[in-house]
């Protein structure tokens, strides 16, 4: 099976996931934590690089940016279009790691749980930079390997059982941090459990936040494109 393929069977199992109480949980505090760090304006370019069926795509959107949403899957791209209109949003099939944009044409670009799928992580992130104009941002957030989420996919997996992360690359903050040489922003989130009651959840949640814990199930990491770039420096980072 492809990778376009595992995902094409997909989008109703992903969005049914964010519809359960917990799910609703997850969505609202990872898509708090990527607004408060990609911190969209209105008329901004932004590409949302592994948009999947635009869980998150729709807040770029509510902020007024002009999103491009790219994605491998067709199906998924076609659930994100059903909750947009084209004045606000482009889809494009393609793969992250060799993004169809030139250099600099994007304000921002950003990318939510799409590394984990992705071996090479520095050369998917020198692409968002490459496509990034100079003193635009590039977020990428993922699952946090430090975090008990992972240590429980993980344990499905060696038990045999058969799940769409089965296959991830679980990466830790300073994973992320080490993807780029320019000074970032870093912060995970979710720091609830998967069977935690709403009460229990949203303390733990505010613990985590309140403490800076690094053990969140998910990590964000912001940088900042260089404003002032030479020609050289406009390729992408040396790896």
């Amino acid at each position: 099976m492809t990778e376009a393929e595992l995902f094409d069977e997909w989008p109703e199992r992903y969005e049914s996931w964010f519809r359960t109480t917990i799910g609703r949980l997850v969505r609202q505090v990872e898509g708090a934590a990527v607004s408060d760090l990609l911190d969209p304006h209105p008329g901004e370019r932004v590409l949302d690089a592994g948009c999947g069926t635009g869980i998150f795509t729709t807040d770029i959107i509510a902020a007024g940016a002009m999103v491009v949403g790219l994605d491998i899957s067709r199906p998924m791209l076609q659930r994100a279009m059903s909750k947009t209109t084209p004045l606000t949003f482009s889809a494009v099939q393609a793969d992250m790691r060799r993004l169809p944009f030139a250099g600099g044409t994007f304000d921002k670009a950003v990318s939510i749980t799409a590394l984990e799928f992705i071996e090479d992580a520095q050369a998917a992130v020198n692409e968002l930079f490459r496509i990034t104009r100079p003193g635009g941002y590039v977020i990428v957030a993922t699952l946090n390997s430090l975090s008990p989420w992972a240590d429980r996919r993980n344990a499905k997996t060696r038990r045999g059982q058969r799940h769409i992360l089965e296959n991830a690359y679980y990466r830790c903050p300073a994973d992320l941090l080490a993807c780029s040489p320019h000074p970032a922003v870093v912060r995970t989130a979710v720091h609830f459990q998967k069977e935690d009651d709403l009460t229990t959840a949203l303390g733990a949640e505010d613990r985590g936040r309140l403490l800076g814990l690094d053990t969140g199930a998910f990590v964000a990491v912001r940088w900042q494109k260089p404003a002032s770039v030479g020609p050289a420096a406009q390729q992408s980072p040396p790896r």
